[in-house]
């Protein structure tokens, strides 16, 4: 039994551009299906955050309407609530790569507040991505990218096809107008080719050890892709 470092936002707020907080968090889809696949596969999770603060949810990705209905509702929170190693996490600052498998990063807005600017985050990433080790991101968690610079200050996923939330999903999310920033645009100025898919499908990237899925639909195939990677 392998095990998978799950690195998760550690902000419970997402900074508007008037200075609004909107309350946010991880998305419990993305981190509850991936969580689910890789455990059913017999590997070992262990949670990493900033600072090893307990990472909050964004009480909004519990709701019925997008969990596919009440009883959608009710078995994520019931799944979240199993999942004990949330109560206990480690510090990203702490992290030593080489105990791990892999290494995946679940969205909602809370990244783009810590992780998109987090110098030890960005460090884990550009080490992973470096040492071919699989590294999984989806939906806002490529916000996380942003942060993983080399020396000269280029972006070490420069280059690198991905998915990520795009613009027309922020958009049709209703927050795009109100964003200090739009994750599509900035990882594009960074020279990331953000490849884009059919706003809220599944749409999964493969690019060498890197998994990235556009939004929480992509979830579980991002996972399944992940899984053939270890084999």
């Amino acid at each position: 039994m392998s095990k998978i470092l799950f690195v998760l936002t550690g902000a419970d707020h997402w900074t508007l551009a008037d200075g609004t907080l909107h309350p946010t968090g991880f998305w419990a889809e993305e981190a509850v299906a991936p969580y689910e696949a890789f455990k059913a596969a017999g590997h070992e999770i262990v949670v990493a955050t900033p600072g090893g603060v307990v990472p909050p949810v964004d009480r909004g990705s519990l709701a019925p309407e997008y969990n596919g209905g009440p009883e959608g509702a009710e078995r994520t929170a019931s799944a979240l609530a199993a999942m004990t190693e949330l109560k206990s996490p480690i510090r990203i600052e702490d992290v030593d790569l080489d105990e791990y498998a892999a290494v995946f990063y679940p969205g909602g807005h809370g990244p783009m507040e810590d992780l998109a600017v987090h110098a030890d985050s960005g460090r884990l990433l550009t080490d992973a991505l470096r040492g071919g080790k699989p590294l999984g991101v989806v939906c806002h968690g490529p916000a996380a990218l942003l942060a993983a610079t080399d020396a000269d200050g280029t972006n070490t996923f420069r280059g690198y096809d991905i998915a990520a939330f795009t613009n027309a999903e922020e958009i049709q999310g209703g927050l795009a107008e109100r964003a200090k920033w739009l994750l599509q645009d900035r990882l594009t100025e960074a020279g990331v080719n953000v490849v884009v898919g059919e706003p809220w499908a599944p749409h999964v990237i493969v690019d060498r050890n890197l998994v990235t899925g556009q939004n929480p639909a992509s979830s579980t195939p991002l996972a399944t892709e992940l899984l053939k990677m270890l084999g």
